[in-house]
């Protein structure tokens, strides 16, 4: 496999954090897909380069983080925002102290999105697919992304309002694939996965199947968590297309308030 690499144009952090960055830039080279900063060539006598960096990673709390607050970001190019007072353009925004094996996952999710928007893995989001027919009317089918150890009972529960087919996806390709291929009614996406962008997933799902009812289930939405996590997970589900928001633990009751409506 062509080996990938994705450039990061890195804006603030301490000295720490940026030597920490650049381990994890340097580790990324044994990869197929790696990591690099991105540095605009200033030197006299030689062009700039023409190409954004794919990534813009900006520490909130640095002066010059107000220019990507107050701009939006390129076409092509993902914001990772550190810190609090995230724009609403973001695309992933993490906290401090920040957690390096989470902001690799983020930047290999990255390039799951950059396959999705260059046409790579062939997900026609502009017109629906067709539906899978029985004899008399078409099957009711859900689509389950993570929630590995939750997806029996989620079934069951689909079941009991008439979805009888469900499909299971453990991985961002394997999603995608299921989303090209197939109409769905229901979509449920564990936003606590790390290890599958089910952000960017969700979004494509709701854009792909626009009457369907796209789940976001987080332990964040559940009532007893904090209020600020609350705030600001149904912030990014508004952006994101997702209609229905369930806490964790799975209550049955949370639940059926919205399976209903597919019944």
């Amino acid at each position: 496999m062509v080996k990938q690499r994705i450039h990061v144009q890195v804006v603030g952090f301490s000295d720490v954090e940026r030597h920490a960055l650049n381990t994890v830039f340097r580790l990324s080279e044994e990869r197929e897909l790696s990591y690099a900063p991105w540095v605009p060539l200033t030197a006299p006598g030689v062009q700039a380069p023409t190409r954004l960096a794919e990534v813009a990673l900006v520490d909130g709390d640095a002066a010059e983080a107000v220019l990507s607050h107050a701009r939006e970001t390129p076409p092509g190019q993902r914001l990772i925002w550190v810190g609090s007072h995230a724009p609403a353009h973001a695309w992933r925004v993490l906290e401090r102290p920040i957690q390096w094996a989470v902001m690799l996952n983020d930047l290999d999710a990255v390039y799951a999105a950059r396959r999705v928007d260059s046409g790579f893995l062939d997900l026609d989001v502009t017109q629906p697919g067709p539906l899978e027919t029985g004899s008399e009317s078409p099957n009711k089918r859900a689509l389950i992304v993570g929630a590995a150890g939750e997806r029996g009972q989620v079934t069951a529960w689909l079941s009991g309002v008439g979805v009888s087919e469900v499909d299971e996806a453990d991985s961002t390709e394997a999603a995608l694939e299921c989303i090209g291929r197939r109409r769905y009614v229901c979509g449920v996406f564990d936003l606590d996965e790390h290890h599958v962008d089910t952000w960017q997933l969700a979004r494509l799902f709701s854009q792909h199947n626009a009457n369907a009812l796209t789940v976001g289930v987080s332990e964040h939405a559940d009532p007893l968590a904090p209020w600020l996590n609350r705030r600001r997970l149904k912030r990014d589900t508004e952006r994101t297309g997702i209609s229905a928001l369930v806490g964790r633990p799975l209550q049955e009751a949370q639940w059926r308030r919205w399976l209903e409506l597919l019944a």
